[in-house]
């Protein structure tokens, strides 16, 4: 007599028996969407690109070592010192004690934090092209025909 105890999700068969467990059924689709990233059947990963990648390719074409000497705009997301004020700023009205330095805009890591302050205090409800032109051109920048080209080059890129 053959007997199957189901504990917890598991499937308990007597030691003396011999039988294996039928293979689990393959998905329907050959993908697994997650927010995040993409897994596909080869189990290779591949990460979703977002808006602050597809600047950033804009931008320095992702080197954090660019330098802009006619804007003193430096690393991989070209920042300015008026954005590192413009940060700090936000975070003294948050009572937040972190500060930026002019050195932090070297550091990817740093310039992309900087980055998402800036766009959750000024862009809580705004599109992704209103964030990059405005990320372009300041405060106005959706507002300006010079940054239609920027959108369109941020457009491309994220797309391939």
């Amino acid at each position: 007599m053959k007997h199957i105890v189901l504990l917890m999700g598991l499937v308990a068969m007597p030691t003396k028996q011999k039988e294996s467990l039928p293979h689990m059924p393959q998905p329907l689709t050959p993908y697994i969407q997650t927010d995040i990233q993409t897994i596909e059947p080869t189990k290779q990963l591949k990460t979703k690109k977002t808006l602050v990648d597809a600047l950033i390719l804009v931008e320095s074409a992702g080197n954090p070592n660019a330098f802009n000497k006619k804007e003193n705009a430096v690393g991989c997301l070209q920042i300015r010192p008026v954005m590192v004020r413009e940060v700090n700023r936000i975070l003294r009205k948050q009572n937040n004690g972190k500060r930026f330095t002019k050195e932090d805009r070297w550091d990817c890591g740093l310039s992309k934090e900087m980055f998402y302050i800036w766009e959750n205090y000024h862009h809580k409800v705004s599109n992704d092209e209103m964030i990059a032109r405005n990320w372009n051109g300041g405060p106005r920048g959706y507002k300006k025909q010079s940054t239609e080209h920027y959108w369109n080059k941020v457009q491309k890129t994220w797309a391939n």
